[in-house]
């Protein structure tokens, strides 16, 4: 569960700083003036959570090198690369997308793609997932990646959690202006009660709201196995490298990363997990129609 985890550490991080930010130069001083002004509020909530959103995005295929210390394959060094290479570019032809940055990262087996545009994307793979799944297996995976490019699924969670965002600003400042006048007894506009409570609220909703963009992610996911089935005429291969994931430790990805990862760790709890169980996935393929 790593992409994922990154993506929403990073909109957590890129959040907290655009509100500080904010808050030193006194922007939004003027919606608790006289008082608590919602409208102005939400329109400020969006603006704030939707940029916070596509910062992230812009940064995910940097911060997915950086974090899984994945190498770009600029010039094919062995037959193996050249497989990959070469899979990766007629998947994506065939998917009408761009090709894609193929990269190999050292790990257990596991798999992400990720990038802001479906013409300027990374789908990389990990030396774990090369060396256990025979060549169908593996392309089988690398179509369940360019499935997530070709259907825009970091840019559709992207605008979830960019809506997420505005709430989570929007109640985040609403709880910190009643505990300001509560608690620390401001009368006129804000003291530092609201900024501190600003602030731990933010990322408390944030760490909470993860759920919801848990749950789309999970679904996006049988749309992605669905898609590799697609584009490789048939579900067995991506059956059968499900089916041998279930048995391997799902390899650690950054956690932004996971949400277009091939397999995840089972969390503490499932609604925080960015992917459905490999039984429920083989059962969705296996029904579907020829």
């Amino acid at each position: 569960m790593k992409r994922i985890f990154l993506f929403l550490v990073t909109n957590i991080a890129v959040m907290v700083v655009l509100s500080i930010v904010v808050s030193v130069l006194g922007v939004g001083n003027f919606m608790t003036a006289e008082g608590l002004n919602l409208g102005m509020l939400l329109v400020f909530s969006a603006v704030i959570g939707f940029t916070g959103s596509f910062i992230s995005l812009l940064m995910s295929k940097w911060m997915a090198k950086m974090s899984t210390g994945a190498q770009v394959i600029e010039s094919p060094r062995s037959d193996d690369e050249r497989w990959l290479v070469s899979t990766v570019h007629r998947l994506a032809d065939k998917a009408n997308i761009g090709h894609p940055e193929v990269a190999v990262f050292e790990g257990a087996p596991n798999a992400f793609a990720t990038g802001a545009f479906k013409n300027s994307s990374l789908v990389a793979v990990s030396t774990g997932l090369l060396q256990t799944m025979n060549r169908e297996e593996v392309e089988a995976v690398l179509g369940h990646e360019i499935a997530h490019i070709a259907n825009g699924d970091m840019v559709t969670l992207t605008l979830i959690q960019g809506v997420v965002n505005t709430f989570v600003v929007f109640l985040s400042r609403i709880v910190g202006y009643l505990v300001d006048r509560a608690v620390f007894k401001t009368e006129r506009g804000t003291g530092p009660g609201y900024f501190i409570t600003v602030m731990v609220s933010q990322i408390v909703f944030g760490i909470l709201a993860s759920v919801i963009v848990m749950w789309f992610s999970r679904q996006r996911e049988f749309r992605a196995d669905a898609g590799s089935a697609d584009l490789l005429g048939r579900p067995g291969p991506m059956v059968a490298a499900l089916r041998r994931l279930g048995g391997l430790e799902p390899g650690e990805l950054p956690r932004s990363m996971a949400a277009s990862g091939i397999n995840d760790k089972p969390g503490f709890m499932s609604l925080f997990s960015s992917h459905p169980p490999i039984e429920e996935r083989i059962a969705a393929l296996q029904a579907r129609k020829p």
